[in-house]
């Protein structure tokens, strides 16, 4: 045996011991074999020394624990560095081709011995090591060689490149475990403490590189000399010339690993797919929480968007406002007969609110939920009189369910009143009035937010100077370093008033806003108003700025002041309240269609109800879901809606208001005044603060109660559905849930498409057996019908479908089980001898239609058609419609409970009201707890008892599977930690734990805890335990002692096998029981007893109404959605015929139901052939006369009539909505009247078309947005709405401006496309064709326009611009005189002529109109612009001499400042739209009696009538202007010089 053999074959101790070395052994050359155990040999207690001093240094010393702790990391570091090196160089290894290379360089063998590598791969568990020679330096060396020892680094390299591959031997496999050792062995680390295993690892790692070491020297064993390792250095260098650049890149990704978060859920899962599976953070909070999970969620459990409700808790000390202020929300009945003078209850009242405290108290204080209060509480919710032993119920359920509701309302309520006081009291100020009056009388979240907006407005600079952040744990910390952007700030007018002078001339008014508040409140004078001496001007002047140029009139600053106190007033919480109070109380609704809802909305529209709707009472409106279609109407800009107080009631309001802030004292002038602009003030509260914050809020409360009643309409249809027993034939039998039902489906009814299918769910509800038939009519598909009644024997069959033809297929199948005659078919005469006692009805199918296409059944019966799933549905209905309803979960909204109203509510509110249902019905019932485990289906009922929810059922029901799956007891839901306390107290009683037969005999002993007991068989709570068995004793007269040791339930097991126990258990005075128990221990149990009597007599007795079998109009609507209103008698439908006979035509509507026409009904001829009369396939109109319904043969038709006659007397429109008692007819009446209008007028136009370039048909409107980006003078010439003889010439004057020109054509014919007549503009305007009227009017009058705007004298904009400017010129130049032209933008065509004689004269106007030969100014004509210059000024100086005592102005007869009127004729019309609508698509004609009338003298009008649009003479005609007696005395005219004296004037 060699050396190194004998290495390998010594103990595991000795061989690491004397396989120490140093490193520095081969520096020196090559080394032989020999040398190398020599001077291991020699080495070796040196190298025992090394270790003891290594092994020392894991020996941690109390003060070296800092040192120790940096070495276990950079240990750990180095060690991670080295494992992410193996992995990325096990790809390094050297290929076959280089490894044939080495061999005939060096005659040595580098084959790979894969069957060794694969050997040792089974052999150890660890990964195998790659052979790479990097990873071999860094993985297999010590800690100190990899920092210090730079000859082992270099022995590392190329030279142990194929060591692992070379050796075969148990070294490699060593080195390997060792390795894995080191790399994976956590388990093992794990184990003791941290500092015996660092010491181990550290000397696996010592004693794995001793052997390595023993290894490297000897390159000989590998089968390679030492020349041929020098050459294999020089070729391939020692492997570590780049170990640099991966030092950074093992840093890097160690750190990314040390780093790295824990993966989670949360890190894999999409967050909809964690919601979806209730497993977020909040979910788990709910699930952990021993509070019942729906007063957990801030909404419906049903929701999918279901959020944790956060609040501040409900103390004791809030119970008795909470029971004030929800008393008033209670229903108005209940309020009327227990505090209305003279009520039935009234003597109850004191009694009603200490149950409405109590409710509250077991709500918000003791957690317990609703069907809780009223199945086990009940005693405390109502009133006991133990004189005459009767009972007054004081809360019904509903009641129950309303506190909860208004609780809710009423804790938010509280969280913002302390918000707001702590509001208050940073602000650091004492307010008396909002200490007093405001916080004690907030009763809504809205005085709330009003109360806050009125402390920020009056405290605004003391909020920004004491303001505080709040930061919580999870915000981010601010840094002081980053640039803050200023933000926006926003100063109302309010606030700019306030700071100003204005502020002390408020105080002017006398009294203060809050002052005129409690005035209010208290209607009387609780604070006088002291009126200052002076008048309001006068009061005003002492306040104004001395700067003249920054002063402001003693009214804008009235203005101010009343601004001031109006924002105080419309601001204060207490003056909205009582205005929200008035609302709410008395408020009226109108609405009126809009242009668009005029057309829309006709006789048949959904919104016609309301269309004209006037001044309805909004509590007429609170019951019905008119006003959210109103909403709807509106949000489609279909109609306008106006919420408003009756004048009287305004009146009042804002007499009282007035009162409260005028003043006492009428004698006084100045008194008077200041009540004046009190009474402003008052109208300003109103106008701009008080009403449009009520009519605003008005609105969201009547949305939000409105929603709330059509809410609970829906949910109380579905109670009618669910608060049903199953269909039931028979008792059910031990370990029976219902009857088992036969479900058949015939889907569309289409022979030649559709099968006949049939589903089998047994007593349990287990699917047993599903088939399915082409028809019931053949021997082969009657035979496996029969077949499977025989071996199933149903106990009822239900059918259903999508169409009518599912009523032939129930007649069918009636017939079948009868056995009658006429069931024979098939060639053989086969007939059914044998009569089946099964009943056969109809089946409800919406809850199946939406369950044949779900997830649901996709998971539960994959392989089953849709319509198999269907039938599914239908039986599962039959057997518990409650468990239906419960298990579509939020797609319960797809239901239709309201055909007209659902759509309008929220989904939320709609989830609300239908958990609320499905909780009561589902706790009614209970929910047999060990059939849930078992069954997924069943499963669904839990989420709705008492105090759990979706996620605290799942969890229930995981714990108990965990404990075996079946429960004995209920107690053992508290010792198997299955159910917190406050969740068993609130569902235990509703969790039914059957007791059978060969369980019902108790043990002789209370030892065994999982026994079960009889009463977890009742609805009995477990706390009335004791009043159960102390009835039972009493009803068997019993004595308790005879049971000792025993069960306690035992007495009651003996009660319930007793034949006699009604009779024994009636016997029993409950009353007196009740007194006792109210003498001894001060506890109302008189319903309790009666209940626990109940429930010993039959435990989880029936307590819902029977299954109701779906008759008449039922059945028609579910199949055909045809209703009895849309088939009434004398409607009008379309219906096809189908089939004709010589007696008859059988038709059918669309919606598949059929009906026949005799012969006779056909026409009002007789003796006619119906085929002469109809068609097949034709569609005709008939009248219903009379509807035929035969249940017991499933037959339903109708009999129409097509005679003429008839026809007439039917009612065409019975789809016609009818309209609101509040209508109004007035604007009813008239728009309809403008609707018929504009139809005849429509009607009577007839478009002429002309072959011309510039002809469209175009309209006025049409033809201005096709002349817009056009040159000033283009034409559209286009029909005329005055006649086909007339013809209308639109022309662009300026941008925006257009001139439309009514052209008559004199003897033209209106139907030819050319012009054959003359053209009439006017009677000196005429002619021949389109293009002279073009050329010679058109563009003459164009030309016109352009050379007056291009005169000096002319200003750009509009006529105020240029008396801006004159005004200006004149202030700079007061000796001079100005005038200018301007485009006139109300009567295209014409220019005003604005002029200023002096400073202080007014800007006078005097209009220029455009002809096409020249300009006119009045009578006077002007070929050109200096013309027309010229003729303004004699007109003036002629003017001004005439009227000398005007002092220069303008004669009175020209207008007082007002443009004179022009003079009849010869002026191109105006675009009448700008002054005054006309009627649609007319162009006005400016000529009214055929031309211009002969020239007027200056200022006189026209006759009355000409111009209407036209701004009225100033007196009649032939008569002189008369001065007003209001002008000042004459005086000399100022002139200087005239207008000739400007020579410098201008523009």
């Amino acid at each position: 045996m060699s050396d190194v053999d004998d290495i390998h074959s010594r103990p595991h101790g000795d061989v690491r011991d004397n396989r120490m070395h140093d490193g520095d052994d081969d520096e020196g050359g090559d080394v032989e074999m020999g040398q190398a155990i020599e001077d291991s040999s020699e080495e070796e207690s040196d190298d025992e020394e090394e270790e003891r001093k290594i092994r020392e240094g894991f020996i941690v010393d109390e003060e070296d624990d800092d040192d120790d702790e940096e070495e276990v990391k950079e240990r750990r570091k180095r060690h991670k560095r080295r494992k992410k090196r193996h992995h990325r160089e096990e790809d390094e290894q050297l290929e076959d081709d280089d490894l044939e290379l080495l061999e005939e360089n060096t005659g040595a063998s580098f084959r790979r011995n894969r069957l060794t590598r694969l050997r040792r791969g089974r052999e150890s568990e660890s990964p195998p090591a790659a052979s790479s020679s990097r990873r071999k330096a860094v993985v297999e060396s010590s800690d100190e060689d990899l920092d210090n020892d730079e000859g082992t680094r270099r022995r590392g390299g190329i030279s142990s490149l194929w060591d692992d591959e070379r050796r075969g031997d148990d070294e490699e496999e060593g080195d390997m475990d060792t390795d894995s050792f080191i790399e994976y062995s956590d388990e093992e680390e794990g184990m003791g403490n941290d500092d015996n295993r660092e010491e181990r690892r550290r000397e696996k790692k010592q004693d794995a590189e001793r052997r390595k070491r023993a290894r490297r020297v000897r390159p000989e064993l590998a089968g390679i000399d030492a020349n041929a390792w020098d050459e294999i250095h020089d070729v391939f260098g020692d492997g570590h010339d780049y170990d640099w650049a991966l030092a950074g890149d093992d840093d890097m990704e160690y750190e990314e690993e040390q780093y790295k978060p824990e993966m989670r859920y949360q890190d894999v899962f999409e967050p909809s797919e964690i919601r979806k599976r209730m497993l977020t953070e909040d979910d788990d909070l709910i699930r952990a929480r021993d509070i019942p999970e729906r007063m957990q969620l801030a909404n419906s459990s049903l929701s999918q968007s279901a959020t944790l409700l956060l609040h501040a808790p409900m103390t004791e000390d809030d119970l008795n406002g909470a029971a004030m202020w929800i008393i008033q929300k209670l229903p108005p009945r209940k309020i009327a007969l227990f505090f209305a003078e003279g009520g039935q209850y009234f003597h109850l009242s004191s009694q009603l609110v200490l149950a409405v405290t109590f409710v509250l108290r077991a709500l918000f204080l003791e957690e317990y939920e609703v069907p809780y209060i009223w199945v086990h509480k009940r005693d405390y919710i109502s009133h006991f009189d133990k004189e005459t032993n009767n009972r007054v119920e004081l809360l019904s359920l509903p009641d129950l369910w309303t506190i909860l509701q208004f609780g809710y309302k009423y804790r938010s309520l509280l969280e913002r009143r302390k918000t707001l006081q702590t509001f208050y009291d940073r602000l650091q100020v004492e307010d008396h009035y909002f200490e007093t009056d405001i916080m004690s009388k907030i009763d809504g979240v809205e005085v709330v937010a009003d109360a806050t907006d009125w402390l920020t407005m009056k405290y605004k600079d003391k909020k920004q100077d004491t303001g505080v952040d709040f930061h919580f744990h999870d915000d981010e910390e601010p840094q002081p370093d980053t640039k803050k952007h200023k933000t926006p700030s926003r100063i109302s007018a309010y606030e700019v008033a306030k700071k100003s002078v204005v502020a002390k001339l408020a105080k002017g008014f006398g009294i203060e806003a809050q002052q005129v508040v409690q005035n209010f409140i208290t209607a009387s004078h609780l604070h006088d108003v002291e009126d200052p001496e002076i008048g309001p001007q006068a009061y005003a002047e002492q306040f104004q700025d001395p700067d003249p140029s920054k002063a402001l009139s003693p009214n804008d600053l009235l203005t101010r002041a009343r601004l001031i106190l109006a924002t105080e007033l419309g601001k204060d919480p207490l003056l909205r309240t009582a205005m929200r109070k008035k609302f709410r109380d008395e408020a009226l609704i109108s609405v009126e269609p809009t242009e668009r809802g005029l057309n829309k909305i006709d006789d048949h529209h959904p919104y016609y109800n309301f269309k004209y709707l006037y001044r309805k009472p909004i509590k007429q409106i609170l019951d019905s879901s008119q006003y959210l279609q109103i909403l709807t109407a509106e949000a489609e800009h279909l109609v306008t809606v106006s919420i408003f107080l009756p004048p009287a009631v305004r009146d009042t309001f804002e007499k009282g208001l007035t009162d409260a802030i005028s003043s006492d004292d009428f004698r006084n002038v100045a008194s008077r005044d200041w009540n004046m602009e009190r009474s402003r003030v008052v109208s300003e509260v109103l106008e701009q603060h008080l009403i449009p914050v009520a009519t605003k809020w008005t609105r969201e409360y009547l949305r939000e109660e409105v929603e709330d009643y059509l809410a609970y309409k829906c949910g109380e249809e579905l109670r009618r559905r669910v608060d049903v027993a199953p269909y039931a034939t028979r008792p059910l039998g031990e370990g029976e849930y219902s009857s088992s039902v036969l479900a058949i489906s015939w889907g569309k009814g289409d022979p030649h498409k559709d099968a006949i299918t049939m589903v089998f769910l047994d007593e349990v509800g287990r699917m047993r057996e599903h088939t399915k038939v082409d028809n019931l009519h053949d021997m082969e598909p009657l035979d496996e019908f029969f077949d499977l009644l025989k071996r199933r024997r149903p106990d009822v069959i239900g059918i259903s479908g999508f169409s009518m033809a599912t009523m032939k297929l129930v007649n069918r199948v009636k017939s079948l089980l009868k056995g009658s005659s006429s069931a024979m078919s098939g060639e053989d005469g086969w007939s059914n001898q044998q009569s089946f006692d099964t009943p056969v009805i109809y089946v409800r199918d919406d809850v199946a239609r939406i369950y044949q296409h779900s997830k649901r059944a996709e998971v539960e019966f994959p392989s089953m058609p849709p319509i198999a799933k269907y039938c599914v549905g239908l039986a599962r209905y039959l057997q518990s419609p409650l468990n239906e309803y419960a298990a579509l979960a939020s797609d319960i909204t797809a239901i239709t409970f309201s055909e007209t109203d659902q759509h309008l509510i929220p989904s939320e509110k709609l989830l609300s009201a239908f958990e609320k249902v499905l909780v009561d019905v589902t706790n009614k019932v209970g929910a047999n707890i060990n059939r849930a485990v078992a069954d997924e289906y069943y499963q669904h009922l839990l989420p709705f008892v008492c105090g759990l929810g979706p996620r605290k059922a799942q969890a229930m029901v995981k714990k108990i599977v965990a404990v075996g799956g079946t429960l004995n007891n209920r107690e053992q839901f508290i010792k198997g930690n299955i159910l917190t306390t406050k969740i068993f107290f609130n569902a235990s009683a509703f969790l039914r734990i059957p007791q059978f037969h060969e369980n019902s005999n108790l043990p002789p002993h209370a030892d065994d805890e999982n026994a079960p007991d009889p009463l977890d068989d009742t609805r009995i709570h477990l706390e009335d335990y004791e009043l159960a068995r102390k009835m039972a004793t009493d009803a068997l007269e019993e004595d308790e002692d005879d049971y000792q040791g025993q069960h306690a339930s035992v007495i009651v097991g003996v009660l319930l096998k007793d034949r006699e126990k009604e009779r024994k258990l009636m016997e029993l005075n409950l009353d007196d029981f009740a007194i006792s128990l109210y003498e001894a221990n001060q506890e109302d149990k008189r319903h309790t007893l009666g209940m626990i009597r109940e429930e010993l007599l039959k435990p989880f007795s029936e307590q819902r109404r029977p299954y109701r079998v779906m008759d008449g109009w039922d059945v028609i609507t579910m199949l055909s959605g045809e209703t009895d209103k849309s088939l009434n008698v004398a409607n009008i439908l379309s219906v096809s015929v189908v089939r004709i006979s010589r007696a008859a035509v059988n038709v059918k509507l669309d919606s598949g139901v059929e009906g026949i026409v005799s012969a006779e009904y056909l026409s009002d001829t007789p003796g006619l052939h119906p085929d002469k009369i109809v068609k097949k396939g034709q569609t005709v109109q008939a009248i219903i006369i009379e509807r035929k319904f035969n249940w017991e043969d499933d037959n339903f038709h109708i009999e129409f009539s097509c005679r003429p006659g008839e026809m007439q007397e039917g009612v065409q429109d019975f789809r016609q909505v009818r309209k609101d008692e509040n209508w109004n007819y007035t604007l009813d009446e008239r728009e309809k009247d403008l609707l018929e209008r504009k139809k005849r007028s429509q009607n009577s136009q007839t478009r002429r078309v002309i072959k011309h370039p510039n002809f469209h048909n175009f309209n006025a409107t049409q033809a201005e947005a096709y002349l817009e980006k056009q040159q000033r003078g283009d034409v559209v010439i286009r029909p005329s709405s005055k006649g086909a003889n007339h013809l209308a010439v639109t022309w662009k004057v300026d941008d925006g401006l257009y001139q439309h020109i009514d052209v008559t054509e004199i003897d033209g014919n209106p139907n030819d496309q050319t012009i054959n007549g003359e053209l009439v503009v006017d009677p000196t305007h005429k002619y021949a064709d389109l293009d002279e009227l073009i050329v010679n009017h058109v563009q003459a009058m164009a030309r016109k326009v352009e050379e007056l705007m291009a005169h000096e004298k002319f200003k750009h904009g509009s006529e105020d611009d240029l008396h801006l400017f004159l005004k200006n010129f004149l202030a700079a130049n007061p000796a001079k005189s100005m005038y200018g032209f301007t485009l006139n933008r109300k009567r295209p065509g014409h220019f005003s002529l604005c002029f200023l004689a002096n400073k202080k004269a007014m800007v006078q106007t005097w209009p220029v109109r455009v002809a096409p030969e020249a300009y006119y100014l009045f009578d006077a004509a002007a070929a050109g612009v200096p013309e027309l210059c010229d003729a303004f000024k004699i007109r003036h100086a002629a003017a001004a001499s005439a009227a000398p005592a005007n002092g220069g102005k303008t004669p009175y007869g020209a207008g007082m400042g007002r443009t004179p009127a022009r003079p009849l004729g010869g002026a191109t019309p105006g675009h009448m739209s700008v002054r005054r609508p006309m009627p649609v698509g007319q162009t006005p004609n400016p000529y009214p009696h055929g031309g211009p009338l002969p020239p007027a003298g200056y200022g006189v009008p026209p006759p009355p009538g000409a111009y209407g649009y036209q701004t009225p003479a100033p007196f009649p005609p032939g008569q002189p202007p008369m001065p007003p007696t209001s002008m000042p005395p004459p005086r000399a005219p100022p002139m200087q010089g005239g207008w000739g004296a400007n020579p410098g004037g201008g523009w």
